[in-house]
């Protein structure tokens, strides 16, 4: 990944170019330019000619599976069975039209959500929006941190507070790859990312779930219940991750730079199969979850189950077998490790975006790892935290997707990538369902509904 701190493009050197080069290039990240050069100019075919464009999707991926995935679907699929498939597969369809969004924002304009907002938006606005994705990070980083410290006490029995300051260290050191170039931060990445699906995998076929309920929960919507509208929301919040959306376009913005309008709609076709690659995988991921809980646990009539991860381990371990228990706590890690580097990432992003503001990343994952550190030793439920987390989230989703919205359909600004009517028609929806969704738990919360 490219640091937060480079300004716009440089001066195209060779007019014959598709892709501006940049000066503080490292030696991996030249090889990915002179790929997608020729990948663009139609030299390559076949897998190598998508490679020099995967990985900024994979990165943002993270955030869809990380560890308040786990907590939302695991509680979805003990309580109700198959019932919210349909809520993972509509909230993934969401991430991936928002991602693409957010990709194309950074390729068209060279600059990501963050700056744009700070750029056209009154200073005040831009105070409350930073404010409010603050708390959005907090949220977030809690659910990371929180996760990967269970997975260490689950998979070594390390107790919860020396298992978070080792998260920690883990976390600096995922964060340090991206000194050497964006290629080794978003391999590893990936590499975690496989890991999840491995497990998860795994964990689908030894559970034997059933095709019908699985079917019908993918095809049906349907709730049952208050309780299942806040699950469906901490599903949404899980999913379609607010700090992402800033991410993506600054992922975008430097990476490869169009020297042309026509090489930058090329490159946006490239990253546009990333997202779906990369998307599509969290989201296979994320019912694999919610299928395994129902069928290992909704059947045997273990409803409350899924709101202790420490208790899904141990039910895994009893019903399923010790490999499914020790692929579940190895993925929560993973997660884990790397959402919380991400999120850390994100959270730059958006203070060097609205306030012009920056601090020392390693300084900025001290600062929001304190929370997750202080609610672990007070003894709070780290589990219930975790679902809370998300439904926290998926209120800060409209402050990132309504003004990317309107960015994506100004043609001034977008180019000749500007959103067609049909795409901010539905990213106007999908805005809609999120804020009638958060208003309708709202009124749940309070008895009004």
């Amino acid at each position: 990944m490219t640091s937060p701190g480079r300004r716009g493009a440089p001066p195209l050197r060779d007019p014959a170019s598709l892709v501006h080069p940049l000066d503080d290039v490292l030696p991996g990240e030249a090889r990915v330019l002179e790929a997608a050069e020729e990948a663009l100019r139609g030299r390559r075919r076949g897998a190598r000619r998508l490679w020099p464009f995967l990985g900024p999707a994979f990165i943002a991926a993270v955030a869809y599976v990380d560890p308040g995935n786990f907590a939302t679907n695991m509680a979805a699929g003990s309580k109700y069975g198959y019932l919210l498939l349909w809520v993972v597969l509509s909230a993934n369809l969401m991430a991936m039209l928002v991602q693409a969004m957010s990709a194309k924002l950074g390729i068209a304009t060279g600059r990501n959500l963050a700056e744009v907002c700070h750029d056209r938006f009154s200073t005040p606005a831009n105070v409350a929006l930073w404010l409010q994705a603050e708390v959005i990070a907090m949220a977030t980083d809690l659910a990371e941190f929180i996760g990967a410290a269970i997975g260490l006490n689950l998979l070594f029995g390390i107790e919860l507070f020396p298992a978070a300051l080792l998260t920690g260290i883990a976390a600096f050191a995922i964060l340090a790859l991206q000194t050497r170039g964006f290629r080794r931060l978003e391999a590893v990445i990936a590499a975690l990312i496989g890991v999840i699906v491995i497990a998860f995998g795994f964990q689908v076929i030894v559970a034997e779930p059933a095709p019908g309920g699985i079917l019908r929960g993918l095809l049906v919507p349907g709730f049952s219940g208050s309780e299942s509208v806040l699950l469906a929301v901490g599903i949404l919040g899980a999913t379609v991750m607010p700090h992402v959306i800033y991410l993506h376009s600054a992922l975008t913005q430097h990476r490869l730079v169009g020297a042309s309008e026509a090489a930058k709609r090329r490159i946006y076709r490239f990253e546009l199969i990333d997202v779906v690659i990369a998307m599509g995988l969290a989201g296979l991921i994320n019912m694999s979850m919610l299928v395994t809980a129902a069928a290992v646990f909704h059947t045997r009539g273990l409803e409350a189950i899924g709101d202790d991860l420490g208790e899904v381990f141990d039910g895994l371990d009893q019903y399923v077998g010790s490999a499914a228990a020790i692929l579940f706590g190895v993925a929560l890690l993973a997660s884990g490790l790397s959402s919380s580097s991400v999120g850390t990432l994100a959270g730059q992003i958006v203070m060097q975006g609205f306030i012009r503001r920056q601090i020392p990343l390693f300084l900025r994952r001290v600062v929001t790892m304190l929370p997750a550190l202080i609610l672990i030793a007070v003894g709070l439920d780290p589990s219930r935290s975790l679902v809370l987390s998300q439904v926290v989230l998926s209120f800060g989703i409209p402050f990132a997707l309504v003004p990317l919205l309107l960015f994506c359909r100004n043609r001034q600004l977008m180019g000749a990538l500007v959103n067609r009517r049909v795409t901010t028609g539905a990213a106007a929806v999908v805005a809609g369902i999120i804020v009638t969704l958060n208003a309708y738990l709202v009124a749940a919360t309070f008895g009004l509904a």
